[in-house]
């Protein structure tokens, strides 16, 4: 792939990844109750699910779920069921506690695996991966190629959310967060379940 094509692929990634949507504020409602390491976590265990859905695009499997609509449909369930659970897991929250830059909590792989399944079980990443490397992929790309496809994909996604949450975590907005972390939890639990209902009314209806 020639610098140019690689510039443009980038770009697209670029944009879709700063979509605002359930994956947004999935991290940052993560790195508002557990702090910027978990943050962290989150955004690279989304960007692996990007990524993997990037490489299943190039390896022929994502056309197999778009093309099978109960198992479409199944996954959009199972999306929507697992934000549910993530917002109703903020709406009992006491609180986001203490946001400094070196706060550790007890370990970063649930916030990885919560970054990792908002984005597998989002089954409109495969549409997206289609519509997008049909406009990059070569009939005739290697190996090296495809994988250079696929790594673009997840670390673009990876990087922005991990700069969501360096932006997130500096000192001008920490007080405020403090402040008001309850409130920002519940709202960012209500907002979570009404994109997981609005994602199973359009997938059922």
């Amino acid at each position: 792939m020639d610098p140019g094509h690689w510039l443009s692929l980038f770009s697209v990634c670029l944009l879709g990844a700063m979509s605002p949507g359930p994956s947004l504020a999935v991290v940052l409602n993560t790195t508002l109750s557990a702090g910027r390491a978990a943050g962290y976590a989150c955004a690279i265990g989304h960007g692996a699910g990007v990524g993997l859905y990037g490489l299943a695009t190039v390896s022929g499997l994502a056309v197999v779920i778009t093309r099978s609509p109960r198992l479409f449909l199944i996954l959009q369930v199972l999306g929507a069921l697992y934000l549910i659970y993530l917002g109703y897991r903020s709406l009992r929250a006491k609180g986001a506690g203490d946001l400094r830059g070196d706060s550790h909590r007890a370990g970063n792989r649930a916030p990885a695996l919560d970054g990792f399944l908002v984005a597998f079980l989002n089954p409109k990443l495969a549409i997206f991966m289609l519509a997008l490397f049909s406009q990059f992929l070569r009939p005739g790309a290697d190996i090296l190629e495809k994988g250079l496809m696929a790594a673009t994909v997840g670390i673009t996604d990876a990087s922005w959310y991990a700069l969501v949450v360096a932006l997130m975590t500096r000192k001008l907005f920490l007080e405020k967060l403090q402040a008001n972390d309850r409130l920002i939890s519940r709202i960012f639990g209500v907002i979570l379940i009404l994109l997981a209902v609005t994602v199973m009314a359009k997938g059922i209806l």
